[in-house]
């Protein structure tokens, strides 16, 4: 009887529908305002999924995606077995662990020095500066690096070697690969990614601050139990989200890094999609990569997002 009572309460169908134009007529820019992003994600990132159906095809583009063979799990059990896949594993977990342990948390450490900045004019001047590398395109930013770094004048070798030292192989080293990759990312992004974090930063309330002087907290205990539990949930967020993109490592970046020298621990997926499937053609073999690896981002991310949950954060969904 109470769910017939709460039925004959509801609104008809109609009023509803009354209610929803009422309410877009209201509100149409801002639905206008949406719709260019509507349309990137679904031409960019909704429809290309149908796609991922190649990768269980022989495709071949004169016969077409409808006309090419079914073949299942074959290119998944051919990846599988290369022995370049566990080479191809490793090298991009670690530059992704990299980017994890070593960039992440620089971004926060920055904003949070910016944050205590009581100057004004020259908290503006060093966020400027720090935002600019961000802008510059990736193959600049591998220039710069050429150009520092080479051992035939190198700014960095000609300082060691005015100094008595040996010149060391930066850019032709294996050794050196994984570290000149981060510090390319950490140099370029650093400050840019001050910007979400320094907005969180902005919604703490300064009352807060003011109370805990009066009961006398230093600065220190200021920064540890009022700015970083205002900025946590932004930082689990954050991370969450990164771990969706665990085993893209730039392919820009390691392709123009990369050479004969040091490909045994350069070659990373995204590279490896690159040689096969567009210098070689096989479009089913490399969109088989690419797919395992939308899979293991995935994995990560319900992971992550459950872990975060039961810590009691909120997670991404």
């Amino acid at each position: 009887m109470k769910a017939i009572e709460r039925s004959l309460k509801a609104k008809p169908v109609k009023d509803v529908a009354v209610g929803f134009r009422k309410a877009f007529r209201k509100d149409i820019w801002l639905y206008g305002m949406m719709l260019p992003g509507l349309i990137y994600f679904l031409l960019f990132k909704y429809l290309p999924m149908w796609d991922l159906l190649i990768a269980f095809k022989d495709y071949q583009p004169a016969l077409g995606f409808w006309g090419s063979r079914w073949v299942g799990m074959a290119h998944f059990e051919r990846f599988f077995s290369e022995p370049i896949f566990w080479q191809l594993f490793w090298n991009t977990a670690i530059l992704a662990v990299y980017n994890i342990v070593l960039f992440f948390p620089l971004p926060i450490i920055v904003a949070l020095m910016l944050n205590e900045l009581r100057i004004q004019w020259f908290k503006r001047t060093v966020q400027t500066f720090i935002y600019i590398p961000h802008f510059f395109s990736i193959v600049v930013v591998v220039g710069i690096t050429y150009v520092m770094f080479t051992t035939e004048g190198g700014i960095v070798n000609e300082g060691l070697a005015s100094l008595g030292a040996d010149k060391i192989n930066f850019l032709t080293g294996p050794e050196w690969f994984r570290p000149m990759v981060t510090l390319q990312v950490i140099w370029k992004e650093t400050g840019y990614g001050t910007i979400i974090f320094l907005a969180a930063l902005a919604g703490v309330d300064p009352t807060l601050y003011e109370a805990s002087k009066i009961d006398g907290a230093s600065r220190w205990h200021q920064l540890w139990y009022i700015t970083m539990p205002a900025i946590k949930s932004t930082i689990v967020i954050l991370l969450i989200l990164r771990l969706g993109n665990f085993l893209d490592t730039g392919f820009e970046q390691i392709l123009l890094m990369i050479n004969a020298l040091n490909r045994e621990v350069g070659e990373v997926f995204d590279t490896y999609v690159y040689t096969n499937g567009i210098t070689q053609g096989q479009f089913s073999y490399s969109t088989t990569v690419g797919l395992f690896k939308s899979v293991v981002g995935l994995i990560l991310v319900v992971a992550a997002n459950q872990i975060a949950r039961k810590l009691g954060e909120e997670g991404v969904y």
